[in-house]
């Protein structure tokens, strides 16, 4: 909204970075009292440290990006649509974290769906459905269906792991900006940076902020509100990459720690076959209850692999940038 009379430039972007990062600390010094507070899961190791913490840090910090976005970026409908879909995943996360009684697995499950299919439809009429493989320098015109399909089990699967994610002061926000961070580099290196890069920043900027009140002990908990939104995000900067395949490495680690247990549950539950039977899951539950990590460890070590992996992907795609 800002954009017609500031000018579109370097410089209102960086404003628009400070304005995500300040916009957040307001909300949270404003706002984390009249959140729901966490009653302490029993089944997560530590979990009952959390009891009596704010939760849905997400209704925070995703307004606030969003509305530094709307102000700083130039109006582009289709990023309105990507704000309007985290947003509403922010919302059916946050409306879970305020429930008296957690929703099904099921009625979470749908939801993720139906906002998973807008997503891809958004993306496949604004952009196509050509994708570009980093490593190869070659690109793919990928059959509509196919990539639809595709599509919405990536953005399904995103939010889902990283929900299962959240569980450790720090670790979801950390990785967050790990994978978010390189996605930006990753545009500028092979061209495909855009006003949608610029979007990625704010974002990045608002979990700074978010951070300084979640790291180890956290005065508030980001929940499902955060990271539901946080992971449609995710995947739909994976799209916007051009190449989707692109978020396996550059969101691995989170991909284990909450896919094992999706996976693990399943199994069990639709085809009675147990797997991981020593394994904690989500695994920074195991690490910690089994191999003695305390939460900065967990955190720094899982940030810490994450952060090679994602050289490793900038570096060997640094030689097919256009």
């Amino acid at each position: 909204m800002l954009v017609p009379f500031l000018g579109h430039s370097s410089n209102v972007v960086l404003l628009g970075v400070l304005a995500s990062f300040v916009f957040t600390c307001l909300a949270v010094q404003f706002g984390a009292k009249k959140l729901p507070h966490d009653m302490g899961r029993e089944y997560a190791v530590q979990g009952k440290l959390s009891a009596g913490k704010p939760r849905g840090a997400g209704f925070l910090f995703i307004p606030a990006f969003s509305i530094a976005a709307l102000l700083f970026l130039p109006f582009s409908l289709e990023i309105g649509l990507y704000l309007l879909l985290t947003f509403a995943s922010m919302m059916t996360g946050f409306l879970d974290d305020c429930a008296a009684i957690p929703w099904g697995e099921y009625k979470k499950g749908f939801l993720d769906l139906v906002i998973s299919v807008l997503a891809v439809i958004t993306y496949i009429n604004f952009n196509g459905t050509e994708v570009r493989f980093a490593f190869l320098g070659r690109t793919w015109e990928v059959p509509v269906w196919l990539f639809g399909a595709l599509g919405v089990i990536l953005l399904w699967s995103a939010i889902n792991v990283t929900n299962c994610t959240d569980g450790v002061d720090g670790l979801l926000g950390t990785l967050s900006l790990i994978t978010l961070g390189t996605f930006y580099l990753l545009e500028s290196q092979i061209g495909t940076r855009s006003e949608w890069s610029s979007s990625i920043l704010f974002l990045m900027s608002s979990i700074l902020a978010y951070l300084w009140y979640n790291t180890s002990p956290s005065a508030l908990i980001m929940g499902d509100a955060g990271s539901r939104a946080l992971g449609l995000f995710i995947a739909i900067a994976a799209l916007k990459s051009k190449d989707p395949f692109l978020y396996i490495p550059l969101a691995i680690v989170t991909i284990i720690d909450g896919g094992a247990g999706l996976i693990k549950i399943s199994l069990k539950r639709f085809l009675k076959i147990s797997i991981l039977k020593n394994i904690r899951t989500p695994i920074h539950d195991h690490v910690r209850k089994n191999k003695d990590w305390s939460n900065p460890q967990t955190v720094y070590r899982f940030a810490a692999i994450q952060s090679i992996l994602c050289f490793m992907v900038l570096w060997l795609a640094k030689g097919t940038a256009v």
